[in-house]
């Protein structure tokens, strides 16, 4: 089994022109933020909408052709789709919104009904069979949509943010149950994210979306190690920066200049530092670091027992520091600091 679409179309402000492509094998996620086109995906690969231009094939079965005039509608699609809200319908208990989608496709009710039964015993919840969504808990919603799309056997699932609507303490706990799932699932799997937890541990392929274009392809860690935008470095928590490279410095493009310990690259380049690697000083430092710029921090997180500093200054940074640091200095929203990057802590690979 096999996904692969070309998807062109203008909904509002959104000018959407990706490549998505998926076999049977994998589990893609589709990562990006807000408004960049990733719901936007799905509806068009399950029928909600038709492509501008472009094609969907799926497993050679052509479901949407925009130059052909080939369009199959949702009902007729083996496509089950999980949305970000669930959607069941508020006046069916949960056997019947699992069997809503087999009575759809023209099963008799007792056969939707069995089916659906057993589909709930398969995500542990036999005995909420006669709930209504509003007696469920999230992550029992969440497994009554989740059964609802698989009963139909699809050959395509589509999952829109399915962890969103649950609260942090529950998340954990329903990802790996997701993930089972998901490994038993015998066809193509999408799965729509902005949590870059989600993508890492649930997906073997990541696509990003940014501005309705496919922007990094790769593993998790393929993208996290070679990020190309902005979006990318912050999401996986790195310092990004684009410029050109000559005679071991780079001069970038936002202003200002990076010492780097390779000598012989040249041209454009993008260039990363782990916020590790960013020293804070509240005066200047001597010494070896080559990189070094005066600036005044502008926001800090705490993260565990360790705290990202944002310093705003000839070159933006984020540093991370200990929490018993971040105290001995001082270091809040205002101070004015010196920060300084090693030359040897750069990485950089060809833009």
């Amino acid at each position: 089994m096999s996904l692969d679409a070309v998807l062109r179309s203008h909904v509002g402000p959104l000018d959407l022109d990706a490549e998505v492509s998926a076999d049977v094998d994998e589990i893609v996620a589709i990562l990006g933020p807000n408004g960049a086109g990733k719901t936007t995906i799905l509806r068009l690969l399950a029928g909600l909408r038709a492509v501008d231009e472009g094609h969907v094939v799926l497993d050679g079965t052509s479901l949407d052709d925009a130059a052909l005039g080939t369009f199959v509608v949702p009902e007729r699609r083996p496509v089950g789709f999980v949305f970000q809200d669930y959607l069941l319908f508020p006046y069916l208990s949960a056997l019947d919104n699992v069997a809503f989608g087999l009575r759809s496709r023209g099963a008799r009710k007792r056969e939707a009904r069995t089916v659906a039964h057993d589909w709930l015993a398969r995500v542990g919840l036999e005995d909420r069979a006669d709930a209504k969504p509003a007696e469920l808990s999230g992550g029992q919603a969440q497994r009554v949509a989740l059964a609802r799309a698989l009963a139909t056997e699809p050959r395509l699932l589509l999952l829109d943010e399915p962890l969103a609507a649950l609260d942090a303490s529950a998340r954990g706990g329903m990802r790996r149950e997701l993930r089972r799932h998901l490994a038993t699932f015998g066809g193509v799997r999408l799965l729509v994210t902005h949590d870059p937890v989600d993508a890492a541990t649930l997906a073997d392929r990541v696509l990003v979306i940014e501005d309705g274009r496919v922007s990094h392809a790769g593993t998790f860690a393929e993208i996290s190690a070679h990020p190309r935008s902005p979006y990318v470095a912050d999401l996986v928590g790195l310092n990004l920066f684009r410029g050109r490279a000559h005679d071991a410095t780079i001069t970038l493009d936002r202003g200002g200049e990076l010492a780097i310990a390779d000598t012989t690259i040249r041209g454009e380049v993008y260039a990363v530092v782990s916020p590790r690697a960013v020293a804070v000083y509240t005066e200047e430092p001597h010494g070896s670091p080559r990189n070094r710029w005066p600036g005044t921090i502008t926001d800090q997180d705490v993260v565990g027992d360790r705290v990202w500093v944002r310093v705003d200054g000839g070159v933006p940074l984020v540093a991370e520091v200990t929490q018993a640091a971040a105290r001995e200095l001082g270091l809040e929203p205002g101070r004015r600091v010196w920060s300084a990057i090693k030359a040897t802590e750069i990485d950089v690979y060809e833009a």
